[in-house]
């Protein structure tokens, strides 16, 4: 992966190049008809729909966590905490991040509507509104602006340059799959940046987030850890509960990250400089973008209920705002439109969008071209190579993706 406006620089083919600007407004005119039919025609089966799932939920949270006042007996135990992760991984992709969005504020249900809902989540819904529906949204995939792009945490284009830091980011991607939420909390207060700042500096509204944050997973927590486990003490299940619990919500996180790292990072979607966008950009330049910058994963209808629909993230990308229950349905359109203007409609399974999230996350942790120019016969030089570049310092580095360079040229022809 390289920024699209870089493409041509690597012998790579920029997929933007046959559009002129005419065509770009077309297809964000087309685009716009196809939001529009969908605004027009909402009514009582997306209500319905949302109240049903809503209802479903809760039953089965509610459900599992009876069954869990039993779970000294190991039966139960599983029986509640599969129960307990497949309510906890509901409530926060299909009806919470959906709710959140405000694909239900038209109902004019103050008890789903995106001003009133909290979620069971780390990160107060208000300060995810901000990072996410704003920020992400609105400069998705633009390295530098988007959080979401790697997490603030990893390396996420090969333009960036390597650092032997990167090493460790498939173990700090992993860490943060586990804790996801906590994640998710961190970056939507732009922890790193605001921890550089000297603490007598620091902006009033970062001091009052974190305190919001703070309250936010004491509560949690307390729910969680304490008065579900303390409500099984009588029938001798309180650490089954507790780690019924922590079960649960880490299997939520994994899954959670799993769906987003297939919609933003596999092998396909692209990424884009700031310098490249434009100060006035245009609907259809916006449309655009979101296009190439998502990926969906193809599978059955309990894996896009399971994902909140975002197995189909172009079209969430492309409208954020519409029922996600209308995502399947808009997804025939929204490829045609691909195949008109030839561009990649980026879809796989779930498992090969993991697969090939994963695989770019490991290949971008080390130097540019070294996982592609390594086989088994030359496999104790190049870790020879890697371990110099690791350890002797910025020269070392340049010298040493100076002959990465030269290796992948001599690879290219083969290939």
């Amino acid at each position: 992966m390289t920024t699209i406006t870089k493409k041509p620089l690597h012998g790579e083919t920029n997929p933007t190049a046959h559009l002129t600007p005419e065509d770009i407004e077309l297809l964000g005119i087309e685009l716009d008809a196809i939001r529009q039919d969908v605004l027009d025609d909402r009514g009582d089966r997306d209500s319905a729909y949302i109240r049903r799932v809503i209802s479903v939920q809760r039953r089965l949270e509610l459900g599992s966590r009876a069954v869990l006042l039993g779970s000294a007996l190991p039966p139960l135990w599983v029986l509640g905490t599969v129960g307990l992760s497949v309510a906890k991984i509901l409530e926060n992709m299909e009806i919470g991040h959906n709710v959140l969005h405000g694909q239900w504020d038209w109902m004019r249900d103050p008890k789903i509507h995106s001003t009133t809902w909290e979620w069971d989540m780390a990160t107060p819904a208000e300060q995810w509104k901000h990072s996410h529906n704003e920020v992400h949204h609105t400069y998705t995939n633009i390295v530098g602006q988007d959080n979401d792009l790697g997490y603030g945490i990893m390396r996420v284009d090969e333009e960036q340059r390597w650092h032997p830091m990167y090493l460790a980011q498939p173990f700090w991607n992993f860490l943060n799959a586990c804790f996801f939420e906590y994640g998710i909390a961190a970056y939507d207060l732009e922890l790193g940046r605001n921890l550089r700042i000297p603490k007598d500096k620091r902006p009033a509204e970062f001091k009052d987030n974190v305190r919001k944050v703070l309250g936010k997973i004491r509560r949690q927590a307390t729910k969680d850890y304490l008065v579900h486990p303390a409500l099984a003490l009588p029938f001798g299940a309180f650490v089954p509960t507790l780690a019924a619990n922590f079960t649960a919500n880490v299997v939520r996180n994994l899954w959670s990250h799993s769906v987003i790292m297939c919609g933003h990072f596999p092998e396909g979607v692209e990424t884009f400089e700031r310098a490249s966008i434009p100060d006035h950009e245009t609907r259809g330049e916006w449309y655009l973008r979101q296009m190439l910058g998502s990926a969906n994963i193809s599978g059955s209808k309990a894996i896009h209920l399971m994902s909140g629909n975002l197995s189909h993230q172009i079209e969430h990308h492309l409208f954020p705002d519409l029922p996600s229950n209308r995502y399947a349905e808009v997804a025939p359109k929204v490829r045609a439109l691909f195949e008109k203007y030839d561009l990649n409609y980026c879809t796989r399974p779930m498992p090969q969008q993991v697969y090939s999230a994963w695989h770019k996350v490991v290949r971008l942790s080390l130097p540019n071209d070294w996982l592609a120019t390594t086989n088994r016969s030359n496999v104790v030089d190049q870790v020879k190579l890697l371990w110099g570049m690791t350890t002797k310092g910025p020269r070392a580095r340049r010298a040493g993706s100076a002959r990465l360079k030269q290796l992948a040229r001599k690879v290219a022809p083969a290939a």
